[in-house]
């Protein structure tokens, strides 16, 4: 199952007294929020996980139908680690 900022925001409608608008508006204001907070450092949610930017170094890629090998640019990941409880409530 994708879940997706849409059924994201059906949820909330679903379960709060917010029209789909503002559940939209609520559900993209968050994502916002992480994004922007965690280029200076790391987001955690207690119960939930942490949100950071990993930095992944410049390394050598390759095209496995060509085999022609390229230079892969150094660039900052965007990551989430979840907390010990939730992968316990997921398995």
């Amino acid at each position: 199952m994708k879940l997706t900022k849409k059924r994201i925001s059906e949820n909330i409608k679903k379960n709060t007294n917010l029209n789909m608008k503002e559940s939209k508006d609520f559900v993209n204001k968050f994502f916002d929020l992480i994004k922007d907070n965690t280029k200076s450092k790391t987001i955690k949610i207690a119960n939930y996980g942490s949100f950071s930017y990993k930095y992944t170094p410049k390394r050598i890629g390759r095209n496995p139908k060509t085999g022609i090998t390229y230079t892969i640019k150094p660039f900052y990941r965007f990551t989430f680690k979840a907390s010990f409880k939730l992968k316990n409530y997921l398995n």
